[in-house]
């Protein structure tokens, strides 16, 4: 059984919702690690107005018993608290045609496309002269979601030794340690109505040799691990290890040399990043990943009216700065997601003790 998930909602609607599939039984949940990695996802510098209005709290519906997983799908929950104020507006029902319903609605219909959004193509394929129904999907709200479902897979390797740590590197140029610097710039973005991209590193502990592989293009670890970070809205490149530097750098000084010592292997650099032929070698897997600024911007940028095709600047709605902080922490979860997956697909069984049983026994065949 694999490993999989399905989220659902929209950023004003009445929640957001997961089915996690593939989740043997008797292992630990612990809905305070869960809260708390939302928790972390709502934080950073830059961050906007909707932050204070959500409290994001994970409501686990089944599949779960007693702190323990049964073996059957999951279901989770995050409550929208902004919806009482959209209620109208995003409703699933008809809304009775009153001058203020109507008035509501309108004010919240859009035709002006955001530069860099999925407004556009978005209205386009689907066929919609609104780009509320869009942007409301497409929002990096639904990227809570994926926080609560990768803290499930990280406490599903909790068990393994294998740990998640995300770092914020550098926003918008600053090094993220210049912390006084990098508040100097957040406020000079804000006060000039624009925002913010910036990089992040991921590092991954304890993966055991072997997960992914050569064989097939599609179940290469890092391949795998790409697409799960890159399908997060906003990041634009991930890197593994020396990453583009690789491209300048000689083969002698870019793989990493292998030496036994003390019945162990060694290693003295980690420029693969912990993946080596599509899997993993035993080593940290370090990723490195790139954001770009949010294009939802305070002074907009040139675009069109969709409908109209007249000039317009793009739509604004209450927006962050910058939440480079925050996809960090979105990306270790995505990331944690694809490890589970793998982990699950090469020791799997149907509870956990038959997965540790399997685990243990491959620890001991490939022993060196």
């Amino acid at each position: 059984m694999k490993f999989r998930f399905l989220t659902s909602g929209e950023s004003h609607g009445k929640c957001l919702n997961a089915i996690i599939d593939g989740v043997p039984s008797n292992f630990k949940i612990d809905e305070d690690f869960i809260n708390s990695e939302l928790k972390l996802r709502q934080q950073g510098v830059g961050r906007g107005g909707r932050m204070k209005i959500e409290n994001d709290t994970i409501i686990i519906n089944s599949g779960v018993r007693h702190g323990l997983t049964l073996g059957s799908p999951i279901c989770l929950e995050i409550i929208n608290n902004d919806f009482k104020n959209w209620e109208v507006e995003m409703n699933s029902k008809i809304q009775e045609a009153t001058e203020e319903n109507k008035t509501k609605i309108q004010n919240k219909f859009i035709s002006q496309v955001r530069p860099g959004h999925a407004d556009f193509s978005g209205a386009l394929k689907y066929n919609h002269n609104d780009i509320r129904n869009i942007l409301e999907r497409s929002s990096a709200r639904e990227t809570a979601m994926r926080t609560a479902v990768g803290a499930v897979a990280q406490l599903i390797l909790k068990p393994f030794n294998i740990t998640f740590e995300s770092q914020t590197v550098e926003i918008g140029g600053v090094d993220f340690k210049e912390k006084e610097k990098l508040l100097e710039l957040i406020n000079y973005t804000r006060e000039k109505g624009d925002t913010l991209g910036g990089n992040f590193k991921i590092t991954i502990k304890n993966v055991p040799i072997g997960l992914g592989t050569h064989v097939h293009w599609d179940k290469k670890l890092d391949a795998l691990l790409s697409s799960a970070i890159m399908s997060i809205g906003g990041v634009k490149s991930v890197e593994f290890g020396l990453g583009h530097l690789v491209a300048d750098t000689f083969g002698s000084k870019t793989h990493d040399e292998i030496y036994y010592e003390n019945n162990k292997i060694i290693r003295n650099t980690n420029n693969a990043g912990g993946i080596e032929g599509g899997m993993s070698n035993g080593e940290d897997i370090v990723i490195h990943a790139s954001m770009k600024a949010i294009p939802t911007l305070k002074t907009p940028l040139n675009s069109i009216d969709l409908n109209s095709k007249e000039q317009v600047k793009a739509h604004f709605e209450r927006s962050d700065v910058c939440a480079v902080e925050s996809c960090s922490v979105v990306a270790k979860n995505m990331a944690a997601i694809i490890i589970a997956q793998q982990f699950l697909e090469k020791f799997g069984g149907d509870s956990f003790c038959e997965i540790l049983n399997n685990y243990n026994s491959y620890l001991e065949q490939i022993k060196l």
